[in-house]
């Protein structure tokens, strides 16, 4: 199944920081820790071009952290990238983005002018929570779910920074597919769009090869689920999430492993590797390719047909 949420706001808020990215010094990109490729708006560079940017890994203290290091490296590789991990229970992390925002642009007197930052990213990223412990008082409206904030608000900071607040917006196609599943077990899209069942089997299929010993300890058990299906099994009897004549209630079950998942309660836990997606995306290109290349042989065939029938 594939996975999309492109609503209405979110179309109109990538039309709104288009207009508004050539007043902009510097972009602050929100990205989940736990998923910073999937999590990263392939948008971002198209509006961007080559403004400085700072890859803000947020909720890190979920996420594992040697993984999140390699992630760091790799945007830090990247020209007029800067990327740091910050964990929303520890602020002096967060106030350190506005010195950040300043030391990226040597050669701007911001004495006379401040830096004029906007901050991007999905939606359930952090960003207003970040936000208000940036201006010390509560100025975005927060809320565990996607898509809060609804529109642009100016909010200016410490250091004579500008912050330049923006909608969460996601694309309109996630491509890999995967992507669109690591969005939603991380809750950046709206639990109406997809089934607890559907997502849980994807999650559960990567935590058995990548965190079993997490798994196990989690829900108590003594050996591993041999797949997926039977580790949702496992946690449908430990946690009672069963229906009558003794079957699992994957709905329930897969919920129960969402929860813990966001929750951090299996521990410090990163849902995907920079040679993962890597893959990941020369597998999505060559099924592109292939799926336009079979579209074009019967369009090419209808053509061929329809010019035999009218000779």
């Amino acid at each position: 199944m594939s996975i999309n949420w492109f609503p209405g706001h979110m179309h109109k808020a990538r039309k709104e920081i288009a207009e508004v990215m050539p007043q902009v010094d510097i972009i602050i990109e929100m990205l989940d820790a736990r998923i910073p490729f999937s999590s990263e708006n392939p948008l971002v560079p198209q509006l961007r071009r080559g403004t400085p940017c700072i890859k803000v890994l947020n909720k890190a203290d979920l996420a594992d952290p040697a993984l999140t290091a390699r992630w760091v490296a790799h945007f830090d590789s990247q020209s007029g990238i800067k990327a740091i991990p910050i964990s929303q229970q520890n602020p002096e992390q967060i106030r350190a983005l506005l010195q950040l925002c300043n030391e990226m642009l040597p050669e701007r007197n911001l004495d006379i002018r401040g830096a004029r930052a906007m901050i991007m990213g999905i939606p359930n990223v952090g960003k207003s929570t970040l936000i208000n412990t940036l201006a010390g008082r509560t100025i975005a409206k927060t809320g565990n779910e996607a898509g809060v904030t609804k529109m642009q608000q100016r909010i200016k900071l410490d250091n004579n920074v500008i912050l330049t607040d923006t909608p969460g917006f996601l694309w309109p196609k996630l491509s890999p597919p995967t992507c669109g599943y690591r969005l939603a077990v991380t809750g950046a899209i709206k639990d109406t769009v997809f089934d607890y069942a559907d997502i849980a089997m994807f999650a559960a299929d990567y935590l058995l090869k990548a965190y079993p010993d997490a798994v196990m300890q989690r829900f108590g058990l003594t050996e591993l689920p041999e797949n997926d299906l039977a580790l949702m099994d496992a946690i449908g009897q430990k946690r009672g999430a069963m229906r009558k004549g003794g079957i699992v209630d994957l709905e329930k079950a897969g919920s129960i492993l969402i929860t813990e998942l966001r929750a951090g309660n299996l521990g410090p836990i990163t849902l995907e590797t920079p040679e993962m997606v890597s893959q990941e995306q020369i597998d999505a290109k060559a099924e592109e390719a292939a799926k336009a290349k079979e579209k074009a042989e019967r369009e090419a065939e209808r053509k061929r047909k329809a010019a035999r029938k009218y000779r």
